[in-house]
This record gives structure tokens, C-alpha cells and sequence, in this order.
């Protein structure tokens, strides 16, 4: 079975500051965006030489917080081949509107970024009455929302999961699992918990994939449980190029060899099929 593969987290930095200002959140850029920035150019580049079809691209918040300005205009250029994914502020009181300007120019998902290497997590994002406007809207129009968190904020994302079951939600990194202990997982828990809700997806990245080889767990065995668990078609994959440092053709290969114990199905779901089900301009 050939495989489309679908990128949905990759990210992209323009060499043009004067034009796309910085302005990362919490005033902190991230170190990937200062020591290897990637352009528009530079990405196409990339997919094209590791066979990657399309891409779902991530807004660089550590790097333009808010402003989506160089990913709108670079997806312009090929909107059958990407799409973007937005950061905004969930908590303003126009957010809704706000979303609906950047869906106008081609966005079709949000990313909402609790914290990671710029700044501790703030979990009061993935809780605040503000935000909803925006879950609930998500859910009318079937726009996914990526949260990042870890597993100290998972039950603010079951939370969410129940009181919103109509909006798609992407778990990024999956949550950034301890796998140590190997089958059955039990230290990882929190994460399999969320299989009962069918409106939680999961998004593999290489830290999935480093996470998976760490002490008594195996990558057949980790993916063979997540996919009995959550089913192919609701997790995907994101190289996370350059925040991962690439070539994306070694990321890719790194993804593949993970996932080969699994169906030639469930490879190519996690691969594209289940990205073009969330994002469906990429289908």
C-alpha cells in the first residue's frame, strides 16, 4: 500500500523580519526558532524530498505569538496543499471573530499552547469560562483545537472533552506519556483513560516516538496498545520539523520504522487518512 503522508505539525519562519515581526509569547522565543528557523521555501523543500504530501502548518507562537501573518500568506500560495493551524487569544472577548479572520484566509484548526521550553504550562488556559465561546464555536464550524499539556493537564482536557463532545480535539505529543514502565502502561493511565471519548485525537511527534524506547517499552508494543486503545483513525502524525530538528526525510523514516509493526492500514491512517479527516481542505 503507497502511503500519503500528511504532515499536520510542522512549522515556518520567514526571513524577512521587517515584513513578519516577532513577537513570541510570554517574550520568549523558543531556541529552535533563533538556531534553525525554516522558511516556506525551505519546508517545501523538505516534504518534497522525504514524500510527504501535504501539510496542516502550525502557527510558530514562540516565535509570533499571535500573529498568523506569514503562515496566512504562505498557505495563499498552495491551498490544496496546506492549510494552517492558528494561535489566538482564546481568552479576549472578540476571540470568535478573531478565529473567523484567520479561517477566511485558510486556516482550518487552533492551537492553544499551555507552555512547553519558553515557559512553564500554564493549565488555567484549558479551564478559563472565557475560552468556551471559542470550543463552542469550534464544534459548529468542525474546526479541531491542538492543546499541548502534559499529564498534569489531562483532567483540564477531560474536562473540556465533556463538556464540549462536539469539538474535535488533537492531543499534541499525546501528551508527553511516561512509558518507562513498559506494558500495560500503567503509569501512562491518564492517557489511555481517554480513549472513551470519541472526540479526543492524538497527535504523534518524534518525542512520541523517543518516549516509546524508553525503558521497558517498545514501539511495537506502545503503538500496538495505542491503536487497540484510541483506533488508527483517530491518532496522526507531526514531524514537529524544526522544533525537531530534521532532515524531515529522517524524521519520516524514524516514524515509519515505529509504526511497522502495525497493519499496512493502520500505517497509512496515522500517516494521512486520519489528517485529511481533520482537516478536510487537505483531503
Amino acid at each position: 500500500m503507497a502511503l500519503e503522508i500528511v504532515d499536520i505539525h510542522p512549522h515556518i519562519i520567514s526571513n524577512d523580519p521587517a515584513r513578519y515581526p516577532t513577537a513570541p509569547l510570554r517574550g520568549k522565543h523558543s531556541v529552535w526558532s533563533q538556531e534553525r528557523p525554516q522558511t516556506f521555501e525551505q519546508l517545501i523543500a523538505e516534504m518534497d524530498k522525504a514524500g510527504v504530501a501535504k501539510a496542516a502548518i502550525v502557527q510558530a507562537s514562540t516565535n509570533y505569538g499571535t500573529d498568523n501573518s506569514y503562515v496566512a500568506d504562505s498557505i495563499a500560495k498552495d491551498p490544496e496543499r496546506f492549510t494552517g493551524v492558528c494561535t489566538i487569544d482564546t481568552l479576549a472577548p472578540d476571540a470568535v471573530a478573531v478565529l473567523e479572520s484567520w479561517r477566511a484566509k485558510g486556516f482550518s484548526g487552533l492551537r492553544i499552547f499551555t507552555g512547553g521550553a519558553t515557559h512553564g504550562a500554564d493549565e488555567t488556559l484549558l479551564g478559563n469560562p472565557l475560552s468556551f465561546p471559542v470550543w463552542e464555536h469550534a464544534a459548529t464550524i468542525d474546526l479541531p483545537i491542538c492543546v499541548q499539556t502534559n499529564p498534569d493537564g489531562l483532567h483540564k482536557v477531560v474536562a473540556l472533552l465533556e463538556r464540549f463532545p462536539n469539538t474535535k480535539t488533537i492531543l499534541d505529543h499525546i501528551g508527553r506519556p511516561k512509558l518507562e514502565d513498559g506494558p500495560p502502561y500503567n503509569d501512562a493511565k491518564s492517557l489511555f483513560d481517554l480513549a472513551k471519548y470519541p472526540n479526543l485525537y492524538l497527535k504523534l511527534t518524534p518525542r512520541s516516538f523517543a518516549l516509546s524506547r524508553t525503558g521497558k517499552s517498545t514501539p511495537e508494543a506502545f503503538f500496538g496498545a495505542l491503536v487497540e486503545a484510541f483506533g488508527a483513525d483517530r491518532i496522526a502524525y507531526g514531524s514537529n520539523l524544526p522544533a525537531n530538528e530534521g532532515p524531515m526525510t529522517a524524521l519520516i523514516a524514524e516514524a515509519l520504522d515505529g509504526l511497522s509493526s502495525l497493519s499496512e492500514a493502520d500505517q497509512a491512517a496515522i500517516m494521512g487518512g486520519t489528517a485529511k479527516a481533520l482537516y478536510p481542505s487537505l483531503a
